[in-house]
C-alpha cells in the first residue's frame, strides 16, 4: 500500500489567484518562445494583468500563445505571501514594498512546493519509518514560511531545500523498494529473461536524458525518475506506478494510456506540461488537465 491518507487537506498548498497580488504575473520573467508570445522582464507587469490582479486572458492562454502560463503553480506561495507576509497591503497601495514583495515570492514559493512534497511522502505508508522525522522537518519547513520579509529575502532556501531532499530521498528507496518486493516472484519465474539487468538499470534513470525517448509501454514500476528530462517522451500505455518522478521534466511526454497511480511526488504543473488523454490514470489528489483529448 502506497498511501494512507490520499484525502489529505492541502489546500493551504492550491493556487488561490483570487487571494494574490498576481505576483507570478509580475514578480517572474519569461522570454519569447513557444511558452509565451512576448518577453517580460521581473518586476514588469505582464500586459495581459488587469487593475484587480486577473489575468485577461486567463480562459485562453493556450489559444493566445501563453501555455507557458498553464503549467505554472506556485503551490499556495502567491496567497502566502500576499495576505500573510505583506498583511494584504499590495505592490500598486505600496510600491515601496513591490521589489522586496517580488524578492521574496519566489523563495516562499519553493518552501511551499518542499512543503507539497514533505505533506505526500506523510502519507507514505512504506516510509512509515521516516514519518517522525518528515514532520519535524514539515514544521520547520512551515515556520520558515511564516517569516518576515526581511528575514525571508536573506533566507538560504537552498541548504534547507537540500536538507529536504535527502529525507525525501530515503522515503522514495522505501516505496520503491516496496514495488521492486512486488515484482520479485514474478521475476523469480522468468528464469529466461537474459537483459534482467539491463531491465533494472533502466529503473535507475535518476537526471537521465530521456527527451525523445521511445517508452511506449515501458515497464517503470518504481523506477528512479528524479529529474530526468522526458521532454517528448513516447510514454504510450507505460506503467509508472510507485516510480518517483519528483522534478522530472514532462514537457510534451505522451501520456496517453499510461498508468500513474501511486507514482510519488508528481505534481499538476508536471501533468499540466504533458500530453494525455482519457484512459491515462492519475493519481489521486491530482485533476487531468482540461487539454487532454
Amino acid at each position: 500500500m502506497a498511501g494512507v491518507n490520499d484525502q489529505r487537506d492541502d489546500r493551504a498548498l492550491r493556487a488561490d489567484c483570487g487571494s494574490c497580488f498576481g505576483l507570478c504575473c509580475v514578480a517572474l520573467p519569461f522570454s519569447a518562445s513557444a511558452d509565451f508570445a512576448i518577453n517580460k522582464d521581473a518586476g514588469k507587469p505582464c500586459s495581459n494583468l488587469q487593475t484587480d490582479f486577473r489575468c485577461g486572458i486567463h480562459t485562453r492562454l493556450r489559444q493566445s500563445g501563453f501555455p507557458g502560463c498553464t503549467v505554472y503553480d506556485c503551490f499556495g506561495a502567491g496567497q502566502k505571501v500576499s495576505q500573510v507576509t505583506f498583511g494584504g497591503t499590495d505592490w500598486r497601495q505600496a510600491p515601496e514594498s513591490a521589489s522586496q514583495m517580488f524578492a521574496v515570492f519566489p523563495v516562499v514559493r519553493q518552501l511551499h512546493e518542499l512543503l507539497r512534497y514533505l505533506t505526500e511522502a506523510l502519507t507514505l505508508h512504506p516510509a512509515r519509518a521516516l514519518h517522525g522525522e518528515l514532520r519535524r522537518l514539515l514544521e520547520e519547513t512551515e515556520r520558515l514560511t511564516g517569516l518576515g520579509p526581511d528575514a525571508l529575502e536573506k533566507l538560504d532556501v537552498a541548504t534547507h531545500r537540500q536538507d529536504v531532499n535527502v529525507l525525501l530521498l530515503r522515503t522514495s528507496e522505501l516505496v520503491r523498494a516496496e514495488a521492486a518486493g512486488k515484482m520479485k516472484d514474478r521475476k523469480n519465474k522468468d528464469r529466461k529473461n537474459k537483459d534482467r539487468k539491463n531491465k533494472d538499470r533502466k529503473k535507475d534513470r535518476r537526471g537521465a536524458d530521456l527527451v525523445g525517448a521511445r517508452l511506449r509501454g515501458a515497464d517503470l514500476r518504481g523506477a528512479d525518475l528524479r529529474g530526468a528530462y522526458l521532454i517528448a517522451a513516447d510514454l504510450t500505455g507505460a506503467d509508472l506506478r510507485l516510480a518517483d518522478l519528483i522534478g522530472a521534466d514532462l514537457r510534451d511526454a505522451n501520456l496517453a494510456g499510461a498508468d500513474l497511480t501511486g507514482s510519488i511526488f508528481l505534481t499538476q504543473p508536471q501533468l499540466n506540461a504533458a500530453k494525455g488523454d482519457l484512459s491515462t490514470r492519475v493519481p489521486p489528489g491530482l485533476t487531468r488537465p482540461a487539454h487532454w483529448s
